[in-house]
């Protein structure tokens, strides 16, 4: 009976899709991005650390691989969250989806995996879906408009390469990989307040302790709603299933936030949701030896 599941990853893509909420409510408390991102996943200390414990001899198994984990996941989470913050939800979130572009290039250029007609055709449509919402009026051409466009590509490849690493991590749980991807966060997002010229305000009781519980809450039924659901679910279908939060997030910013697209970056999104889809359905094969 595959319900649970699917409704597990349904709840996950419906919390990532309105996360954009609780952050811009803890930036309004005072909070910086950075800031807001190192505590939430703080909070997740509670539940990762016991994890670690039990779990410690796997992290000398496959070592490099999940350093590799945490630094892609802390840049992808740190990035999306910055993100969404500073740029237009929509914007950055299509932008975000460009992920299966980048995860099908990395299978071809590392893993050598031979690439169909239709994948080499999802990702020429996934680079038209990209050029559409980029482009800029002003100069005449396709590029990213601020630095919150530059965060939401970038948390993209990252994510790809999170993937990428917990694929071929074969022999490490996936919990370990989950406390590697959180830990991986506060590792990104800590040193980024430490060498950076950002103000560390911790005054704010109720802003650190609203940040520390939607990390423990929040964060943690996202993330262990997705491994449960793509644990009991096919890998493609999971990934479909979550394209739910892009509905989710189109609707929410609609309802709540005065951000509208062109339609030029409309159509450019629909278009990177296909792509994905598409890349999402399709087979890949290894080359034969």
């Amino acid at each position: 009976m595959t319900i649970l599941p699917v409704l597990a990853l349904l709840l996950a893509a419906s919390l990532w899709g309105i996360f954009w909420i609780p952050l811009r409510w803890l930036e309004s408390l005072g909070l910086s991005g950075l800031l807001a991102t190192f505590l939430i996943y703080i909070g997740t200390l509670v539940i990762s650390l016991p994890i670690l414990l039990v779990k410690r001899a796997e992290w000398r198994q496959q070592p490099a691989l999940i350093l590799a984990i945490m630094l892609s996941s802390g840049w992808c989470n740190t990035a999306f969250i910055l993100a969404i913050i500073d740029g237009e939800i929509m914007r950055v979130i299509l932008l975000f989806y460009l992920s299966p572009l980048w995860s099908t290039l990395l299978a071809r250029i590392l893993l050598k995996e031979q690439l169909s007609a239709r994948a080499y055709a999802t990702l020429v449509l996934a680079a038209l879906g990209a050029l559409l919402i980029l482009w800029e009026p002003r100069m005449g051409m396709p590029w990213p408009g601020s630095s919150a466009d530059w965060l939401a590509i970038s948390s993209g490849f990252a994510f790809a390469f999170t993937n990428l690493f917990t694929h071929m991590a074969g022999q490490t749980s996936i919990k370990t990989k989950t406390v590697a991807a959180w830990l991986g966060v506060i590792l990104i997002s800590g040193s980024a307040l430490l060498l950076g010229d950002h103000q560390i305000v911790l005054s704010n009781t109720t802003g650190v302790m609203m940040a520390l519980l939607i990390g423990l809450l929040m964060m943690s039924v996202m993330t262990f709603a997705v491994v449960y659901g793509v644990t009991h679910l096919p890998v493609h279908r999971s990934a479909i299933i979550l394209l739910f939060q892009v509905v989710v997030a189109a609707i929410s910013s609609y309802l709540l936030t005065e951000e509208r697209m062109a339609w030029y970056e409309w159509l450019g999104g629909i278009i990177v949701i296909v792509a994905a889809y598409l890349a999402i359905t399709q087979q890949s094969h290894r080359p034969q030896t």
